[in-house]
């Protein structure tokens, strides 16, 4: 009994010493980081270098919608820029976008009432007959109340009032909301903007039309001008709206995917992708969506550069093109490299605003969660440590389903976003020069350790 006792006891201590060992090990490795770690942070946070980039952009091209003049101007910067920065292998890549042009548009109530209502018409939308279109308003608050008031909405304007929830559960009304209303003869759709209240502010965004259905003008109207549409109906009003669009497409046009290395030292066929979207809606100047992911990514490689830190594996920038409305830029980086698509080590994508930086979600195996657990610790001092349960990006989206890959997104205190999504006010001033160096602090960092460690993420 008491050989067994001392064999059990054995056994447990040596499988403590194992634990501890690889509790150890496993801290090591991670240990080694620590001093280029501080340097990254130290470089990023010394100077508000990555502010001043995206105020060049943003306040001297403007907003850069698919298919534009600016679009085009800010690819050449960008590739300039990353040359002068001195990285490797700077080039573009041929993609073929949609023209989609506003042109002048309005809405005004003219009945009980007149009233200018502040709005813009949904990317993608057809326009209204050019004498313009006007009809009686339906209100309605979801898609079953649209179907339950069928009767009373052909040959009128439906306003979709809907509270905005989430993004997720309430951007379904502006992208499919014309065409569930044409299916009941509506003449045209005005949506609530998809965004918190903000001082009469009207968010755009993308729609599409069903392809076998009726196609109907759409625009936005912002949170006060539909409330009180909402007001007069629950009065017993009949409200009365006037709408003027001219927006269409024009003929497919030539764009480009922009992107520069910093190649690996011992492993450059395998590659660790950051990038964000360099188009913009065409109102306001694109600061935050997504200008300002594109600067932060593109700093990690700047950063590292100007450290002489070079990772074992290929680090690789991409500015995609056309996110915001078709992701074609998405879908041609997926297909051009298809076959290196299998030595892909991690996309990371940057578009949800450079705010203050959380951490990091990552949708990947368990085994690349632990190790990117160990890897965000090296944060902790910025407070950008956590690990969401997932992560990813539209434009990493079509690789990262083709491939498999593990996928990461930026996660930043997110408040302020969809203050200014889509709007007018998407403009530098939203965006605090140290936020935005925090953030490309905490994406130099993760890219680095994961493209120079020994072992390849997840395995």
């Amino acid at each position: 009994m008491r050989g067994r006792r001392c064999a059990w006891l054995l056994a447990a201590i040596l499988t403590v010493l194992v634990s501890v060992a690889n509790i150890r090990a496993q801290a090591s490795w991670v240990d080694e980081y620590r001093e280029p770690a501080a340097r990254i942070i130290g470089e990023a946070l010394s100077d508000f270098f990555a502010w001043r980039r995206l105020a060049e952009l943003t306040d001297g091209i403007g907003h850069r919608l698919a298919g534009t003049p600016q679009l085009d101007r800010a690819i050449a910067w960008a590739v300039q820029e990353m040359k002068r920065d001195g990285l490797e292998n700077v080039h573009t890549e041929q993609v073929i976008v949609p023209r989609w042009v506003r042109g002048a548009e309005s809405a005004e109530m003219v009945a009980p009432v007149r009233h200018p209502i502040v709005m813009l018409g949904l990317g993608g939308s057809l326009a209204t007959p050019s004498s313009g279109l006007e009809a009686d308003v339906v209100v309605v608050g979801n898609f079953d109340d649209l179907d339950r008031r069928a009767a009373d909405v052909r040959g009128r304007i439906v306003l979709y009032n809907v509270p905005f929830t989430t993004y997720g559960q309430t951007v379904q009304y502006r992208a499919d909301g014309a065409s569930r209303a044409a299916r009941h003869g509506a003449a045209a759709v005005l949506v609530r903007s998809i965004g918190v209240p903000g001082l009469r502010t009207p968010h755009t965004g993308g729609m599409r039309y069903a392809d076998d259905g009726l196609r109907i003008p759409a625009a936005a109207i912002t949170f006060e001008d539909a409330e009180r549409i909402q007001r007069l109906v629950d009065r017993g009003l009949t409200v009365r709206v006037r709408l003027r669009m001219e927006s269409h497409f024009e003929r497919d046009v030539e764009s480009a995917n922009v992107i520069g290395e910093l190649r690996g030292r011992e492993r450059p066929d395998e590659i660790v992708v950051v990038g964000g979207h360099l188009d913009s809606w065409d109102v306001g100047t694109g600061a935050t969506d997504d200008g300002g992911g594109c600067v932060a990514t593109w700093e990690a490689l700047r950063i590292l550069k100007k450290l002489d830190l070079r990772p074992r594996r290929t680090l690789r920038v991409v500015l995609f093109t056309n996110e915001e409305n078709g992701l074609r830029g998405a879908l041609a980086y997926r297909d051009a490299h298809r076959d290196e698509l299998a030595r892909h080590v991690l996309m990371l994508e940057s578009d949800s605003g450079v705010f203050r930086p959380m951490g990091f979600g990552l949708t990947a195996n368990e085994r690349a969660r632990a190790t990117v657990t160990q890897i965000a610790a090296l944060l902790a001092t910025i407070g950008a440590s956590r690990i969401g349960p997932s992560g990813g990006g539209a434009d990493i989206g079509p690789s990262v389903e083709a491939a498999r890959l593990p996928a990461m997104s930026l996660d930043v205190e997110g408040s302020k976003y969809f203050l200014v999504h889509h709007t007018p006010a998407d403009t530098i001033d939203k965006i605090e020069p140290m936020e935005i160096a925090l953030c490309s602090a905490a994406i130099t960092v993760m890219a680095y350790v994961v493209a120079d460690m020994p072992q390849r993420l997840g395995e």
